[in-house]
């Protein structure tokens, strides 16, 4: 009975030396999804790895306005608005601002008060200068009587000593005492002379506590604070005379014989687009820019905008004539190149290039001009676009500009 049990039991052991058919079966599907996982993997970062390690590569071209006066121009060139007449305003002496007066884009005017320093140190410095000079000016006095009292003794003792009732050694012991008090006199009048002049070196160093306006002008930086303290070396305000501002360009030197003197000018603000502005040549720079091989020309405004700002972008357009008023009011014309145009969905469009990305934006163009043709709706000036785009390019895709690192 026991024996048959044993080999039953052995008999529901279970061989685990053979492989079964189910444990290859769960390898291989295994297998299969690991290897899906990797394909789609593949799938979803290959393009992004392409897009950041293989940009596709693109030239670029920009929208441009042009002026209508532009069969008239000569040159342009771009530059900023520069005030002629500055001042950086410091304090003559070290001391703590005990009051401001001015802020930052307020007008002032030549001798304004600007900043007040704390007098304390200075006034007291002064009390002690005058009364030493109230003290030398004592012994002066002093002296000058002493000296007056010995002058009578001598000229009494002197017609004694001539009718013999006093002897000649007296009357040159006296003398010798009138001569260095003489002496006594001039040393303390140049103390005194001395003293003066300190009391009032120190009122003159006192005004210097109020901080005065050097120019008319606009203040164009924050000034100090109350509390600061002001020194020689120290900025307190900058100021502008917006009066002098003018338009600094840069002109290659190749091109300079074409800038004359008083030449009539077309003013263009960043700030301003869309408006026009007469100018003249005011001055060409006597000397080169040897490192970008340009000169400097100033120009001006012949009726400055009222918003004309120190530092603002400018292009100025030298020309043959001066402009007439209808050309004056007439708009710049947008220009977009040919070679930017693309056909979609049966009108025109633009690739634009933001931020290392392209964009298909859609455009409305005019008759031709140029090399290109009127925008009459797209994109702003300066805006930045592919030229001569491939036909494979899509929206949002990354690409890199030509000629870049």
């Amino acid at each position: 009975m026991n024996d048959n049990l044993a080999a039953d039991l052995a008999s529901l052991r279970i061989d685990r030396s053979k492989k079964g058919p189910d444990r290859r079966l769960r390898t291989f599907f295994g297998a299969l999804l690991g290897l899906g996982a990797v394909g789609a993997g593949v799938v979803v970062v290959k393009p992004y790895i392409e897009s950041r390690l293989f940009k596709t590569e693109v030239a670029v071209t920009e929208i441009i306005s042009v002026s209508p006066a532009q069969a008239d121009v000569e040159l342009t060139a771009t530059g900023y608005v520069v005030p002629q007449s500055t001042a950086k305003v410091a304090a003559k002496l070290v001391g703590r601002i005990r009051q401001v007066n001015v802020k930052e884009g307020a007008r002032v005017k030549v001798g304004d008060v600007l900043f007040e320093l704390e007098p304390d140190d200075e006034n007291a410095a002064i009390a002690a200068a005058q009364a030493r000079a109230t003290a030398t000016t004592a012994r002066v006095a002093t002296a000058r009587a002493n000296n007056a009292e010995l002058e009578l003794d001598y000229q009494r003792q002197k017609k004694l000593a001539e009718s013999g009732a006093a002897t000649r050694a007296e009357v040159d012991t006296l003398a010798a005492r009138l001569k260095a008090l003489a002496s006594q006199i001039s040393v303390a009048e140049a103390e005194s002379r001395a003293s003066v002049a300190a009391v009032t070196s120190l009122a003159i160093s006192a005004k210097n506590l109020h901080i005065l306006a050097p120019i008319d002008g606009t203040a164009m930086s924050k000034p100090a604070s109350v509390g600061e303290v002001a020194s020689p070396a120290g900025l307190l305000v900058e100021l502008a005379d917006f009066a002098t501002l003018l338009v600094e360009v840069d002109v290659p030197e190749g091109r300079l014989g074409k800038v004359k003197p008083e030449a009539p000018c077309e003013i263009v603000l960043d700030a301003f687009a869309s408006e026009r502005f007469q100018g003249q040549v005011v001055d060409v720079g006597p000397r080169l820019n040897r490192a970008k091989a340009t000169a400097v020309v100033k120009v001006r405004f012949l009726a400055p905008p009222t918003t004309l700002r120190p530092e603002m972008s400018a292009r100025v357009s030298f020309l043959q004539k001066a402009l007439d008023e209808a050309k004056l009011k007439e708009p710049e014309k947008l220009i977009v190149p040919a070679s930017a145009l693309v056909e979609r969905n049966g009108g025109k469009a633009v690739w634009v290039l933001v931020d290392g990305t392209i964009r298909l934006t859609p455009v409305k163009v005019g008759e031709a001009f140029g090399v290109g043709f009127i925008l009459e709706a797209g994109p702003a000036p300066k805006t930045r676009v592919v030229k001569d785009p491939r036909s494979d390019l899509s929206d949002g895709l990354a690409v890199k500009e030509k000629g870049a690192t």
